[in-house]
């Protein structure tokens, strides 16, 4: 339970999507008159507000309605730095120079916003619940090092992301993320959790997700329309992980199409709202984890740093603003001002159920808690339901979702290829049944602690399809039969379903 007996949220669900700015998402709502304090994007502003190319060529801030944006811009610490300079001005001509954007179109969509309720779940939840205007990502760089310091308050001074696995020397460092999370502190208190996943859950990067006890954690997304049914036995903390993989990627990075990540925030909102004491007793956070190099125009202040850990950066600077929006009825209509990142979650969660510090900059940041009212708005003032148009969700360019390869996904292999211990198969693919059969198994012997914890650093070859080579494995008699059942995983669909 709270510590807060006047803080009527007993639920915490993340949705954590990627790479698009503030001003790029949210920025159209300045326009509406009751938000003309909004830091947005009026239709003056159109006029003035502009980054010139290399040559000189100006691209205003006007509206834009692409819904797979091409190329994908960069985002990497060095990208993002380059194109705050000199007052945000540097977004166009970074396009220009690092990202193969020549095209005049390419150069104006960095540049473009939507237009209001253009995106039919983003915008239809911004219009009814809290937009924080000045969210932004935690630092500025790309998308995992963002991600880990929205679960644990800090990236281990690491800000960039592996090149591959053609490049096997950045796997050594970068996946030496071995501090507490968030997931820890709710279990050390006492506090349930569950992630939610698609295909790969990204958050497995963080090594302490692989031990045993947070494993059983783990559910496939099906889980979540399931779990929202009950109330009482619903976790405190839920953290949704859209899909990365395939034709069908929710997870707005470009170039995927914008509407299938649409359609994901309106299903979760659709789900929580239809269970009356579900939504009575949630938070819903609907989060962005870096710009993906998509302009803003408000320059990111300066942060303190989580840690002493600074190997590849100073971590004295927020990053971009990132679209950000409160959902409950126990939040206001209208936007808040007050400065937030990732760490403002953590703050929130770790005050609310007295879990204990996360670093620095989690003690420093501000908490969402004053948006948290204690009066519950009447149900007739808020959108009941949201639907998003199966026609929307067919992309007009289906051989960008089809070829691209973005850098989480490279990135990705990487990480597989790090927990293989070396394995040279670059064909090997995440199963997200075999993870799942993993949860259901470290449920299956949640009670047997001993002998554990040693043999997850090579858990990663039960995720792949190279789990039968058992030439590259010298695993203990348990994790062979944890192996086993993730094999035949298909044999066990229906009784793991059942748990």
């Amino acid at each position: 339970m709270t510590t807060d007996p006047t803080d009527p949220i007993r639920h915490v669900i993340l949705l954590l999507l990627e790479n698009h700015s503030f001003d790029q998402m949210l920025g159209c709502f300045q326009q509406l008159p009751d938000y003309s304090r909004l830091e947005g994007v009026t239709k003056e502003d159109e006029k003035t507000r502009f980054n010139a190319d290399p040559d000189g060529n100006k691209y205003y801030q006007v509206e834009t309605r692409e819904l797979q944006m091409n190329p994908d811009p960069r985002h990497e610490n060095d990208m993002v730095l380059d194109q705050i300079k000199d007052g945000n001005s540097g977004f166009v001509r970074n396009l220009a120079v690092h990202a193969g954007g020549s095209s005049p179109e390419a150069k104006q969509n960095v540049m473009g916003y939507y237009p209001l309720d253009f995106l039919p779940a983003l915008h239809r939840l911004a219009r009814d619940f809290t937009i924080c205007d000045h969210w932004f990502s935690s630092l500025p760089g790309p998308t995992w090092p963002n991600r880990f310091f929205a679960l644990s308050g800090t990236s281990s001074g690491r800000v960039n992301m592996p090149r591959g696995i053609s490049h096997p020397e950045d796997a050594k460092e970068f996946f030496q993320q071995d501090q507490e999370t968030i997931f820890d502190r709710l279990l050390d208190a006492g506090h349930s959790y569950s992630v939610y996943f698609y295909d790969f859950p990204s958050s497995l990067l963080l090594n302490r997700q692989r031990e045993q006890r947070h494993l059983q954690n783990y559910r496939s997304i099906d889980h979540f329309f399931e779990d929202v049914r009950d109330e009482p036995h619903f976790p405190d903390f839920c953290f949704i992980e859209p899909k990365y993989f395939g034709t069908d990627e929710n997870d707005d990075h470009p170039p995927h199409n914008l509407m299938k990540a649409e359609k994901l925030i309106g299903d979760v909102y659709n789900a929580i709202r239809s269970n009356d004491p579900l939504w009575a007793s949630s938070l819903l956070v609907v989060l962005f984890d870096e710009h993906g190099g998509f302009y803003d125009h408000v320059h990111p202040p300066s942060a303190d740093p989580p840690d002493n850990q600074k190997q590849e950066y100073t971590f004295d600077q927020l990053g971009v603003r990132v679209p950000a929006i409160l959902v409950s009825p126990w939040v206001k209509r209208g936007f808040v001002d007050t400065v937030f990142d990732h760490t403002s979650l953590l703050r929130y969660m770790t005050d609310k159920w007295s879990l204990g510090g996360l670093g620095e900059r989690t003690a420093k940041a501000n908490s969402i808690r004053p948006t948290i009212t204690t009066v519950r708005r009447d149900e007739a003032d808020t959108v009941p339901f949201i639907r998003v148009p199966y026609s929307e969700l067919v992309p007009a360019k289906p051989e960008l979702e089809k070829s691209a390869s973005s850098s989480f996904q490279r990135s990705l292999e990487s990480f597989v290829h790090y927990l293989e211990a070396g394995s040279s198969k670059a064909e090997d693919k995440i199963s997200a049944k075999a993870i799942e059969g993993l949860a259901a198994e470290a449920r299956l012997f949640e009670r047997m602690k001993t002998g554990l914890g040693k043999w997850f650093i090579g858990i990663g070859s039960g995720l792949t399809k190279a789990a039968e080579d058992k030439e590259r494995q010298r695993i203990d008699t348990i994790t062979r039969s944890i192996l086993k059942h993730v094999t035949n995983f298909p044999e066990q669909e229906g009784n793991l379903r059942s748990q």
